[in-house]
């Protein structure tokens, strides 16, 4: 090319560039608007919004009314709230959602049953849709004290009701009612027949009642011992589980793992989101069951899986909540337990793994603390966003020690259920259990959640009605005014609280641009409504990255 064509093609392409310069960039136009609406952002300013626009699976714009439908076309969806309360996608920091998913469509559900005739109605009713002489099994989620009989049920009230079924009812992890169909078809007839600790209760005459008690370990084998649904069953009870959850305005669960589930029960979760059809976003685990040679039990699965591999629906969380069965439920760890653990716990900082740890009293958790301590020493691990989930009654030093070292904490309504019992053992002392609002003034990351669905309900709003009154299932007012959050801070605790510890806080969690569309329309007012009312808010329309996912009249 000659002197005179370059220049004249360098004219040309500055010309070009100036031109594409002064072009006006095409407008970005939202395939779905809200409107007419109470939006609340759950931002750090709790900015309240009439309208939002959606284009793809995020956030395009939030403001008045007027202003977003000047964004739409004639192709956008405009869906009118009525005035209606919009809220976050609810994530639940520690919920056993895998493990329920697999059962759920298999079980029948006692959460929410006012009376003992109604749950046994629901056991009734289960064995007209099961095939003949299916398993009834109820795995958890429910307590004698929201029954008004304030009582558990008798082995012959539930043979009156479905004597052709074998039953298993199960209550948390320290109690299980089964009936004789039950206790045959397991071989069970005498103390002997159960794990250690487990023992078959008898009346006052010395007859079986058919109840057995015992500790965890012992509850956990005798849930082992009942059949597995099929493949099948484990895919339809997950989508059924996770639709329960949608329902509910909840968009994404922190799974810690737990009983009864090892990496293969993983399958049925992974073949879903290899098809498309997770409506729940799942930030995952693994850890052990704690019965000896956890740190290959953790490690050889960990080693396929690079913290953080996923996608926005799916992604691997690291390892917990039991890491050794030495310093899980174990008040009193030896030297040689807090060493195993140690191990394990180093191995995950070196591989840059998010750890959680089921922790119960605050009278020992300084040992664990004493472990974090010494592996920040060697490998920082506030950037890992390591968690303690429960410890209920963490004092001001345990609190300040997690605060320092960046250590998160996943808190959990076990005293809406077990409340009374906790008034019985500690008086006064429970008084500021959980101290919510002390770990948050400290600031200490909080994500909310309820442990479900063997030890409580799933029900998120069961929870915030909780944390906002400190009542117990029976009404019974416990924590005290001072340890309760405001509603404002209560619904970020479930929202961009959680999603903290899935390290989606930067995507997800509160409802501004450039963030995933994932949102909850409500059927009543979160902010405006008696507190006493929160626990029985559902959603009718429940969205996940801009996609209806769960939706009932009017928006059905």
């Amino acid at each position: 090319m000659n002197c005179r064509a370059f220049a004249l093609a360098a004219i040309l392409l500055a010309g070009a560039a100036l031109a594409a310069q002064q072009k006006p960039a095409a407008i970005e136009r939202p395939e779905t608007i809200l409107v007419n609406g109470k939006i609340l952002s759950a931002d750090a300013k709790f900015t309240i919004h009439e309208a939002l626009a959606i284009r793809g699976d995020h956030i395009l714009a939030a403001g008045a009314t007027s202003d977003i439908r000047a964004l739409a076309d004639a192709k956008t969806r405009v869906i009118d709230l009525g005035g209606r309360t919009v809220i976050p996608g609810l994530t639940d920091s520690h919920m056993h959602a895998i493990r329920a998913g697999l059962s759920f469509a298999t079980e029948v559900h006692w959460i929410g049953a006012p009376t003992i005739a109604d749950a046994i109605g629901r056991l009734r009713d289960a064995s007209t849709r099961m095939p003949a002489g299916a398993w009834l099994i109820v795995a958890g989620g429910w307590t004698e004290r929201q029954f008004a009989e304030k009582r558990r049920p008798t082995q012959k009230e539930v043979v009156a009701a479905v004597p052709d079924n074998p039953v298993y009812i199960q209550l948390g992890y320290q109690w299980a009612l089964m009936t004789p169909k039950a206790l045959d078809a397991l071989k069970i007839t005498r103390d002997e027949d159960l794990s250690a600790g487990g023992k078959l209760e008898r009346d006052g005459n010395g007859a079986l009642t058919g109840a057995v008690a015992g500790p965890q370990p012992a509850i956990v084998a005798l849930f082992d011992r009942l059949p597995k649904p099929t493949f099948e069953q484990k895919l339809e009870g997950t989508k059924k589980f996770f639709l329960e959850l949608n329902r509910l305005g909840l968009t994404g669960v922190i799974d810690p793992g737990g009983n009864n589930i090892t990496p293969p029960d993983y399958e049925a979760l992974f073949q879903l989101w290899r098809e498309s059809q997770l409506t729940v976003r799942v930030a995952f685990s693994f850890g052990s069951q704690g019965n000896g040679g956890e740190f290959d039990e953790i490690t050889e699965p960990v080693l396929k899986l690079p913290m953080g591999i996923g996608d926005n629906m799916l992604r691997f969380n690291g390892v917990g909540e039991r890491i050794t069965g030495g310093m899980y439920n174990n008040d009193k760890p030896t030297p040689a337990d807090k060493e195993a653990f140690e191990v394990i716990a180093l191995w995950a900082a070196q591989h840059a793994l998010t750890l959680t740890v089921h922790w119960g009293n605050d009278a020992s958790v300084g040992q664990l603390l004493d472990v974090f301590s010494h592996v920040n020493t060697q490998i920082p691990i506030a950037p890992l966003r390591w968690s303690i989930a429960h410890l209920n009654d963490a004092s001001f030093e345990t609190l300040t020690r997690m605060k320092t070292l960046g250590v998160g904490w996943t808190m959990q309504d076990a005293m809406y259920f077990n409340g009374d019992a906790t008034i019985r053992q500690r008086g006064p002392v429970a008084r500021r259990i959980p101290p919510i609002e002390t770990a948050r003034k400290l600031g200490v990351v909080i994500g909310a959640g309820t442990d479900a669905h063997r030890v409580a309900s799933y029900n998120p709003f069961t929870c915030l009605q909780w944390m906002l009154d400190g009542k117990t299932v029976e009404g019974i007012s416990m924590r005290a005014a001072e340890e309760r959050p405001s509603r404002a801070d209560a619904l970020r605790m479930y929202t961009i609280g959680s999603a903290w510890f899935a390290h989606a806080d930067d995507r997800r969690g509160s409802l501004e641009v450039g963030k995933l569309a994932d949102l909850a329309v409500l059927t009543k007012d979160y902010m405006a409504v008696p507190v006493e009312q929160i626990g029985a808010i559902e959603s009718l329309l429940t969205m996940v990255g801009g996609k209806i996912v769960y939706a009932t009249p009017p928006f059905k």
